[in-house]
C-alpha cells in the first residue's frame, strides 16, 4: 500500500515498541488501579476537536494512547477483575489476533478464505470434544452470546412451521408465541425475543427455587396456562452458570418437558461452558441431549480475547433455512460444504477462530484445566473464609462465584462494595437475591492467585 505505507520502517519499529509496550503492561498490570478513576467527559476534553490533515507520527500516538487514553481503562486483563465475568485474554491469544488484523480476511464463503472456514470447523469440534459435548453437534464462531441467542431463537422461530421468513409476522391471523427463561436468565434472551417481533408480553420468566434454578414445575405451568390461552410456546432457554449467581437450570428435566411441548431448548453456557473442559465440572450437561442450541464463550472463561461466542446446534439446516440468501455475486462453483455465511445475519466474518486455536494449541488442555480448577477452589476457599466472619452472609458459591452480603443490610453491603471499587485494588459488581442486595466475586482471569481474591476479605 505504497499510497498509505511506502515502507515498512516505522511500521516496524512501532510494532517492537507495542509489543514490548503490551508484555510490559502485562507483567505490571496489577500496578494500575482496576476501575478507571477518570470523571464523564475528562478523556473526550483532552482530544483535539478535528483529526489531523497531514497525519501524525507513531512516536506521538503511543504517547498520546499512554497519556491521555490509558488513565480512561477500567482494566478487564487485571487479576482482580472480579466484577461481572472477566472477559480474560491471554499472551497465545494477543498474539493470534494481530495476525488476525494482518491477514484482514472475511470468511464469508468458503473461497473467501479457506483457512478460515476449515480452522473454524476443526477447531470448534475440538472444542466440542475437549467440552464433552456430543458429537452430532455443528458450531459457529460469533461475536457475544447475544448474536448467538438471537440467532438460536429465530431458527426455533422458523421451526415452527408458520413460514416467517416468507410471510413475516404482520398482517397474519398468528397466535402470540412464546419464550420462557428463568427469572436469572441473562437480558441477551429478552433482546433477542424484542427484537425478533415476540413482544415482551411474549416473554416468560419462570420462577426460580431456592437455589435460584429454573422450576420445572413453573415451567410446565406456564406452558399450559398458554396453549389454554390460545398461545404458541416456542422457545425455553435453560442456564447453565447464570449471571448473578453461577446457578445452574435443571437441563434433563426443562429438556424433558422441550421435547414433550415440541419446544426448542436453548442452553445458554456462556460462562460455565468453558470450566467443562474439566471432566469433573460436567455434571451441567446432564440432559444436555435435548438442546437444540448451546451457547458458550471461549472470551469468559476459556483466555481468549473478546469477541469469541461459540454456537453448537443439532439443527444446523434449520439455521440455514432461517438465514441463507445468496446473492448472485456471491454465487460460486466450489462445492465446499459450508459457507458459514449461510448460518447467521453477518456476511462478514473476522477470523475468530485463528485465536482460539492459538490459546487450544499454545496452553494445551491440561493447562488451562489448571487454571480453571484453581478459580473455583479460589472461590470454594473464599466463601469459607467469609462465612467464618461474623456480620457476613455468603448467598451463594457456584464455580468461581460467590456473592455475599454484610446482615447489617443493604446499606452497609453496598457501602462496602464501594470502598473496595474506589480503593483501586480490586472491582465487584452487586446483584440483588430475594430482596436483598449482594456483593458479586466473579473469579475468571488467568492471572489471578488467592492474594488477589485475598483483597476481598480486607474489606469485609
Amino acid at each position: 500500500m505504497p499510497k498509505l505505507d511506502p515502507n515498512s520502517t516505522d511500521f516496524r519499529a512501532a510494532g517492537h515498541r507495542l509489543i514490548d509496550w503490551v508484555a510490559d503492561y502485562l507483567d505490571g498490570v496489577d500496578r494500575h488501579p482496576v476501575l478507571s478513576r477518570v470523571k464523564p467527559g475528562e478523556i473526550a476534553a483532552q482530544l483535539p476537536g478535528a483529526p489531523s490533515a497531514d497525519g501524525r507520527p507513531y512516536e506521538e500516538l503511543i504517547a498520546d494512547f499512554d497519556a491521555k487514553l490509558l488513565p480512561g481503562v477500567t482494566h478487564w486483563n487485571h487479576p482482580a477483575f472480579f466484577a461481572y465475568f472477566a472477559i480474560t485474554g491471554s499472551q497465545a491469544g494477543i498474539l493470534a489476533e494481530l495476525l488476525t488484523a494482518a491477514l484482514n480476511t472475511n470468511g464469508m464463503l468458503w473461497r473467501t478464505s479457506p483457512s478460515l472456514t476449515e480452522l473454524e470447523t476443526v477447531t470448534l469440534r475440538w472444542l466440542r470434544d475437549a467440552l464433552g459435548l456430543p458429537d452430532d453437534l455443528f458450531g459457529i464462531i460469533n461475536d457475544t452470546a447475544s448474536i448467538n441467542s438471537f440467532l438460536a431463537l429465530a431458527a426455533a422461530r422458523e421451526a415452527l412451521g408458520l413460514d416467517i421468513r416468507g410471510q413475516g409476522m404482520a398482517g397474519r391471523d398468528l397466535p402470540p408465541l412464546r419464550v420462557y427463561c428463568s427469572e436469572h436468565a441473562h437480558s441477551s434472551i429478552d433482546k433477542a425475543a424484542l427484537a425478533l417481533g415476540f413482544g415482551a408480553g411474549g416473554i416468560v420468566h419462570i420462577e426460580s427455587d431456592a437455589q435460584f434454578q429454573m422450576r420445572p414445575d413453573a415451567l410446565e405451568a406456564a406452558i399450559a396456562r398458554d396453549r389454554a390461552a390460545g398461545a404458541l410456546p416456542c422457545f425455553v432457554t435453560a442456564t447453565t452458570g447464570t449471571t448473578s449467581t453461577g446457578a445452574v437450570d435443571p437441563v434433563r428435566a426443562v429438556g424433558e418437558i422441550a421435547a414433550r411441548e415440541k419446544i426448542w431448548l436453548h442452553v445458554d453456557s456462556a460462562y460455565a461452558g468453558s470450566a467443562t473442559i474439566c471432566p469433573e465440572l460436567r455434571s451441567i450437561w446432564d440432559g444436555i441431549e435435548y438442546a437444540d442450541s448451546i451457547v458458550v464463550n471461549p472470551h469468559k472463561w476459556l483466555f481468549t480475547p473478546i469477541d469469541c461466542s461459540v454456537l453448537y446446534t443439532r439443527k444446523p439446516e434449520m439455521l440455514r433455512r432461517t438465514f441463507s440468501l445468496v446473492a448472485e455475486y456471491l454465487r460460486t462453483s466450489d462445492s465446499a460444504e459450508i459457507n458459514y455465511m449461510d448460518y447467521g445475519i453477518q456476511l462478514g466474518r473476522r477470523f475468530r477462530a485463528l485465536k482460539l486455536w492459538y490459546v487450544i494449541e499454545h496452553y494445551g488442555l491440561e493447562r488451562l484445566r489448571g487454571v480453571i480448577r484453581d478459580h473455583v477452589r479460589y472461590a470454594e476457599r473464599l466463601a469459607n473464609e467469609l462465612r467464618a466472619k461474623p456480620g457476613v452472609e455468603v448467598m451463594t458459591q457456584s464455580f468461581s462465584v460467590v456473592v455475599f452480603r454484610l446482615t447489617a443490610g443493604d446499606e452497609a453491603t453496598m457501602a462496602a462494595m464501594e470502598r473496595m471499587n474506589a480503593s483501586g485494588r480490586l472491582f465487584v459488581s452487586h446483584t440483588r437475591l430475594q430482596g436483598r442486595y449482594g456483593i458479586r466475586v466473579a473469579i475468571g482471569n488467568g492471572a489471578t492467585e488467592w492474594e488477589h481474591v485475598a483483597r476481598v476479605l480486607e474489606f469485609v
